[in-house]
């Protein structure tokens, strides 16, 4: 059984032997000279103002979050749609829960407020 994963582990290790091969051979060869200037922060081309850990809200982490979870959870939709004759009801019911949880959720971060964005 273990036979099958062999292609794969030596897949996996090619690709991590190239990665670390091309990182330490890029390490060797390009230059570092490094100076100030280079090391400050580049703003556009502007001169760097004040700190640059600028500290944002917390509604636009919550914002982002609840974007990011909605969005990878209809990510599902499509492969249950493409399959959904072959799955029959069953399949057909659980996915109607599992939007219903899904609405549920926007509901209550509506309620609450977190999708206001000012």
């Amino acid at each position: 059984m273990l036979e099958a994963y062999t292609d794969v582990a030596v897949f996996l290790a090619v690709g991590a032997l190239f990665v670390i091969v091309n990182l330490a051979v890029g390490r060797l060869f390009r230059p570092h000279r490094p100076y100030s200037e280079k090391l400050t922060t580049y703003e556009c081309g502007e001169q760097p103002i004040g700190d640059a850990r600028v500290k944002f809200h917390t509604r636009y982490y919550i914002y982002a979050l609840v974007f990011v979870i909605f969005d990878v959870e209809t990510v599902y939709l499509y492969p249950w749609a493409v399959v959904l004759r072959e799955l029959g009801v069953y399949a057909f019911i659980l996915m109607f829960i599992f939007l219903i949880m899904l609405l549920d959720g926007l509901v209550y971060a509506w309620k609450k407020g977190v999708l206001k964005w000012v």
